[in-house]
């Protein structure tokens, strides 16, 4: 345990995360979305970001395809998605906990030099003609896996890359990197497929994991894994000094801050934020639209992600009241949607509706990375896994029941409603909490005093008296003379 050192009086006032923030925090280039681009390594990375994420997409634009093609069933297809998200519920926790106990540019090198073998072999077993369901189910189980141990390593590993005051710009420009690299994947995609079959996007994307598995050595982080920021040594709580899944989770659950984002995770996963499906049903049905039509919907809500990605990177340290606002805001437009009487009325909503997504999101994964302790972020990163795991294969039978019974308009409308309800509930009992358990102050004026030489000799500043005074204290409470 390491010593407990001196406070200052006053302290400084700190971001999440415990980090100082710069002195010149006001000025217009510690706002700039893009600042955390001012680190080399942070470069490198958002580049090897762009490339992974564009053959990931890739590989998940045929992957449907491919299974269909093998089986012919939509439910296999479903299946395989199931089975490759089915590892982050169950095995979060320990993937977390593995992110904070192994060096973490090694772990995501592995992670990533293991994900590219699973790509390359399923690029052979595809040319070769040699895959089936049960391969293929198997093989997604085992990215599955993986995945639980990549994902938090590459996200703390990207913020290792930057101070904490610019954390939020480096997760923008993540963003940004998983939106542009969505779109390139999907049209190389098409354009590999149909010039070099469906091996070839598995193969490129085994590709671009290897790609950042030899970018990671060149990184430089900027603190020691694991180690406080700014010499920061407080000691450790028996949640930090605790390595085990079972002190990640208690901390988790401890912390007020991340029990509400998972709440409000939660509440917005079940009751809104599907858009692909909510609006989908709302174009092909009520407003009469083609599926085409809803192209134009996809098209506003990934413009609007893009626009949210670049707000959000300007954030610098974002609240727990922030996400629940977005969240909040994004539900009553969730409402107007349910509303809407044309297409194009729809459209102009669906940007905000994806602006509101994207910042808080933004907003939360800051949270999320920045505010635990580091050496719990792997097992905090491992548990919100789990948390949202389990929504996301709770959210879509949940709204498709609610589209079933109320129909599209009635879902989005009623969903919205839900979200902004439980957020101004939450943010009332919250705000009585508080109330309560705040501590009355008493200013109590303290004379300052300076020792005066009594009988040639200095009065002893730390002896106390019978009466509990010391010397010094005994004589600035007596006339003067």
């Amino acid at each position: 345990m390491r010593p407990v050192t001196s406070r200052p009086a006053v302290p400084s006032p700190r971001p999440a995360g415990g980090e100082r923030p710069a002195a010149d925090g006001g000025s217009s280039g510690e706002r700039s979305p893009w600042r955390s681009l001012r680190h080399r390594s942070m470069r490198w990375w958002a580049v090897a970001h762009l490339v992974s994420n564009t053959g990931t997409w890739m590989q998940l634009t045929v992957q449907n395809l491919l299974v269909l093609q093998i089986t012919g069933s939509p439910a296999a297809a479903g299946l395989s998605i199931s089975a490759q998200a089915a590892p982050g519920l169950l095995m979060g926790l320990l993937g977390g906990a593995a992110v904070d106990r192994w060096p973490r540019k090694l772990t995501a090198a592995l992670a990533q030099v293991v994900l590219g073998l699973v790509a390359l072999a399923t690029a052979a077993l595809v040319a070769l003609d040699q895959l089936n369901l049960p391969v293929l189910i198997g093989l997604a189980v085992l990215t599955g896996l993986v995945a639980t141990v990549d994902g938090p390593a590459c996200a703390l590993l990207g913020n290792d890359l930057v101070p904490a005051r610019d954390v939020p710009s480096a997760i923008g420009v993540g963003s940004l990197a998983h939106s542009a690299g969505r779109l390139a994947g999907a049209a190389l995609a098409g354009v590999t497929v149909a010039t070099l079959g469906t091996a070839a996007a598995y193969l490129a994307n085994g590709v671009s994991f290897f790609f950042v598995a030899l970018v990671i050595p060149f990184l430089t982080l900027l603190r020691p894994q694991g180690r406080a920021p700014d010499g920061d040594d407080a000691p450790l709580t028996p949640e930090e000094a605790d390595t085990s899944v079972r002190g990640g989770l208690v901390f988790f659950a401890k912390r007020p801050r991340l029990v509400a984002l998972a709440g409000l995770n939660a509440v917005s996963a079940l009751f809104g934020r599907n858009y692909s499906l909510t609006l989908a049903v709302l174009v092909t049905g009520p407003l009469a639209g083609s599926a085409g039509s809803f192209s134009a919907v996809s098209t506003a809500l990934a413009v609007g992600g893009i626009v949210g990605a670049v707000l959000g990177a300007r954030l610098r340290a974002p609240r727990v009241r922030l996400v629940a606002l977005l969240t909040a805001g994004g539900a009553l437009l969730q409402v107007l949607a349910g509303l809407s009487p044309g297409l194009a009325f729809l459209v102009v909503l669906a940007l905000p509706m994806a602006v509101a997504e994207s910042v808080g999101d933004t907003a939360q994964n800051t949270l999320l990375q920045t505010d635990p302790p580091p050496r719990m972020r792997g097992r905090v990163l491992g548990a919100w896994n789990s948390v949202r795991t389990l929504w996301g294969l709770a959210a879509p039978p949940t709204l498709g029941l609610l589209m079933e019974v109320l129909g599209a308009r009635g879902a989005l409308v009623t969903g919205g409603l839900v979200v902004a309800a439980a957020v101004t509930a939450g943010t009332f009992l919250h705000g009585r909490r508080s109330a309560v358990r705040e501590p009355v102050t008493v200013s109590v004026p303290v004379a300052v005093t300076v020792p005066v030489r009594v009988g040639g000799t200095l009065p002893a500043q730390g002896a106390a008296g019978a009466d509990g005074r010391t010397a010094a204290a005994r004589a600035a409470l007596e006339p003067a003379v």
